[in-house]
């Protein structure tokens, strides 16, 4: 029997807390998704607290969806709530015998191939702010890139290497480390782990791409789900040939993903795809809480 389609309710909500009033605060927000092959979104909204003097909305570069605002009065608190209702298809499972040879996908100058979303592949090729390509990611990666292997199983067994040699330590890093330190390390978080792994794979010519979003949580047998429990969480997306198109894996959890993963941004590294990021006048010492909460509401198929 096929795997089923999930359609979710997502809430994020994220409050500030300060010691100081702001007196300014200008934000972009990165937490609706968009619909694109695998994901449709059926709609999603966000609600700020206290209202917004401005608000703009726009699409980014690479289609991710973009809220903007402004806040001009004294506050010393700010809530962000985004919402949303998406399915997830279930990822082409192609077999591992009739993937091509990653050699075959390998990027040459001045190529252009679109995706079947129409969006251009190579420029995944190339470094990025957060990942530079070296021959230490390289020398790495190719202890899975055999010549000849197949693109999905060698992306795949990259990734349980990964798993396997890094620790998960939330410790360990924080949101600027550098991916070179991560590596040095062999320790970090998903924003690590997914960068890494980026490194590894452009650094032998493929195409990768960062990806931000959600990880379902399944509750242990005779456990409620608990509300706001579930994650915020990044994996990568390879490119695997025109007949395949991009296919995600998640280095964290050492496995191609599933309709457990809700994609919402897309970009080359964390700089890209970012929840929230801005400015703000004032405010002191800041407190931070943020809760996620992903609801299977219905599964088809």
């Amino acid at each position: 029997m096929p795997a089923a389609s999930i359609r979710y309710r997502i809430t994020h909500r994220t409050h500030y807390r300060y010691s100081d009033s702001v007196a300014v605060c200008q934000n972009q927000l990165r937490m609706q998704p968009s619909t694109r092959p695998g994901v449709t979104c059926h709609h999603s909204g966000i609600t700020i607290s206290p209202e917004p003097k401005t608000v703009t909305e726009h699409t980014d570069y690479f289609g991710n969806c973009v809220y903007s605002f402004a806040i001009e009065t004294l506050h010393k608190e700010l809530t962000a709530v985004a919402t949303s209702e998406v399915t997830i298809d279930p990822p082409s499972l192609a077999s591992v015998s009739d993937a091509i040879s990653w050699n075959t996908i390998v990027g040459e100058p001045g190529q252009i191939r679109l995706s079947r979303s129409g969006r251009y592949v190579d420029e995944f090729c190339f470094d990025s702010p957060r990942v530079q390509k070296d021959t230490k990611y390289a020398d790495y990666a190719r202890i899975s890139f055999s010549e000849g292997r197949g693109i999905v199983e060698a992306t795949l067994d990259l990734t349980k290497r990964i798993h396997h040699d890094f620790r998960y330590d939330t410790c360990a890093t924080q949101v600027n480390t550098p991916t070179a330190d991560a590596f040095a390390l062999r320790a970090g978080v998903c924003q690590d782990f997914a960068h890494i792994q980026i490194a590894c794979l452009r650094s032998i010519g493929l195409p990768a791409r960062y990806v931000s979003g959600y990880l379902r949580t399944i509750p242990p047998p005779g456990e409620v789900r608990k509300i706001g429990a579930d994650e915020s969480h990044a994996w990568i997306s390879v490119y695997c040939g025109s007949d395949l198109d991009w296919i995600d894996f998640d280095p964290t959890n050492a496995c191609q993903c599933t309709t457990d993963h809700i994609p919402i941004c897309i970009g080359r590294d964390y700089g890209d795809v970012s929840p929230m990021r801005g400015v703000i006048l004032g405010g002191g010492q800041t407190a931070l809480k943020v809760s996620v909460d992903v609801e299977p509401i219905q599964g088809t198929g």
